[in-house]
């Protein structure tokens, strides 16, 4: 039933005032067909933390600054969201020359300034396809040559053979995770919707996915005394507690993490997928940062390396692990190119999957292109291999001295703590939040890191996400910072922050 308000709005749609005439006439207009009351619910239901209000707050604040607005700062530090490019960082030289050749070949191809090396991988790309054009629609799960070189670049980092037929290109690694997380829904509501179990904190891409599609959350809690580690008793708890209310199908790790910046042990993966065999679960792997492990003793174990190592037995668990080209050395975010490896999935399911991805043609061929460079760079006996090297080490030197400098200086502050930043772009720090900032947080109505992270930007400019955004055990307070402006700009970003920090820290003494 119609609300009377909503009838009332519906009529005086209807009618339109003539100011001429002096009267009342009737025209032939309606009201919206939707509206906040009727629109999909579950759309309603999503949210998107590195995105919401704090970031909306911080273009305002930019246009504030920009209008001549004064402010205790000269500009806003965006640490909300990993976006490379957008904090300074300079693209390769390589992957754009391959892409720029790719784009426009009648005069690019024989122009002297490319390098042969970047020259004859556009060849390779443009000879399969359609049309010899990047302007052609590819097959739906990518280029076919792309596909092969993923398949190369997987076999020479695991040490295992790779399909290229279990891959398929998608618009960035967030497409694939939406598209093989699609497939694992039940179709059905109450107690039977599908269960994914996510980490807690999670990349908010995860929850949204979950509301949008009506599944149910399944949380499980790093452990942040052993530098947020997965262990399998909570894994246990969590997805014991939830059998009562839905199905349980799905299992989701981000290696190395996000918002929490951890790198797997190898007996962790390990573990966890032993524990995703009893549970009869589906594995989604989030490697999007592979390239990005930073300290000591730590390394990157591609879970299709470790399940491949851990005999017959563990071969029939489904696992799909997903690659981007926004993060890594990279950080190419706008071009959109990720790939999906889906393994040991029924042979009919593939034809559903191949079906669910064809009905959106494919994914950007530009992506698919960066995305190639990325796993097919420069050979040490091939002219733009020097550079490359050069380049791409100079990124990953300047994010683990940022990496060291974030855990350091967070470490240093009162009623602060920070993990190790293991890998990732990112930093979870927490505070002991003061019991007055939580009495003044309780009477505004919002959570304390959310209050303390709008006073940091007011004050600032710094923007930074709550961890709230992406969840934590009840009675912990985080925020979320990504690692990523450069190192002058990250140190004056560090000293603000020690400024306001301890500036908040007096206030609710």
């Amino acid at each position: 039933m119609r609300s009377a308000r909503q009838r009332l709005h519906t009529i005086c749609s209807h009618v339109k005032w003539s100011k001429e005439q002096g009267r009342v006439n009737l025209v032939q207009t309606r009201s919206k067909v939707l509206s906040t009351d009727n629109i999909n619910p579950f759309v309603k239901n999503m949210e998107y933390a590195v995105r919401g209000p704090i970031v909306i707050r911080a273009a305002e604040i930019e246009q504030e600054l920009k209008a001549g607005k004064s402010k205790p700062f000269s500009d806003v530090i965006r640490a909300n969201i990993g976006d490379c490019h957008a904090t300074g960082q300079k693209p390769l030289t390589f992957l754009r020359q391959v892409v720029a050749i790719c784009t426009d070949p009648d005069r690019l191809m024989d122009d002297p300034k490319y390098p042969a090396d970047a020259k004859s991988r556009a060849k390779r790309i443009l000879s399969s396809c359609g049309g010899q054009s990047i302007g052609a629609y590819s097959d739906s799960s990518g280029v076919r040559v792309i596909r092969e070189d993923i398949a190369s670049y997987i076999t020479n980092r695991d040490g295992h053979p790779c399909n290229p037929d279990n891959i398929f290109l998608c618009t960035g690694a967030s497409d694939g995770i939406k598209t093989i997380m699609k497939l694992c829904m039940t179709g059905e509501g109450g107690n039977k919707r599908a269960g994914v179990m996510i980490p807690i904190p999670q990349y908010p891409l995860y929850t949204a996915t979950i509301a949008e599609y009506n599944a149910c959350p399944i949380n499980y809690y790093l452990n942040e005394d052993n530098n947020w580690s997965l262990d399998i008793p909570e894994l246990k708890r969590s997805i014991q507690e939830a059998r009562s209310h839905c199905v349980p199908r799905v299992l989701c790790v981000i290696n190395p993490g996000n918002p929490t910046g951890q790198v797997l042990s190898r007996e962790n993966i390990e573990n966890v997928i032993r524990f995703a065999k009893e549970e009869n679960l589906v594995l989604m792997a989030d490697e999007v940062y592979q390239h990005n492990v930073y300290a000591k003793g730590s390394a990157f174990h591609s879970f299709k390396k470790v399940l491949t190592e851990m005999g017959p037995e563990y071969q029939d668990i489904e696992l799909a692990s997903f690659m981007s080209t926004s993060k890594g050395y990279m950080g190419e975010c706008g071009f959109r190119g990720g790939y999906c490896e889906a393994i040991n999935f029924d042979p009919d399911v593939r034809v559903q999957l191949l079906k669910s991805i064809s009905a959106k043609l494919c994914s950007s061929v530009s992506g698919q292109a960066a995305m190639d460079v990325v796993v097919n760079p420069p050979t040490s006996s091939e002219p733009s291999y020097q550079l490359f090297v050069k380049e791409k080490e100079q990124v990953l030197g300047d994010l683990k001295e940022k990496a060291k400098m974030v855990t350091e200086t967070f470490n240093s502050m009162d009623r602060m703590s920070c993990n190790v930043v293991q890998g990732a772009m990112y930093a979870f720090p927490q505070i002991d939040m003061p019991p007055a900032a939580l009495e003044e947080a309780k009477k505004r109505g919002v959570p304390a890191d959310v209050m303390y992270c709008f006073e940091l930007l007011e004050k600032t400019g710094i923007c930074v996400v709550p961890g709230s955004g992406f969840g934590q055990r009840p009675g912990t307070y985080h925020f979320r910072t990504t690692i990523l402006p450069p190192v002058e700009k990250l140190k004056e970003m560090l000293e603000r922050f020690r400024i306001f920090h301890e500036q908040f820290l007096s206030t609710y003494k």
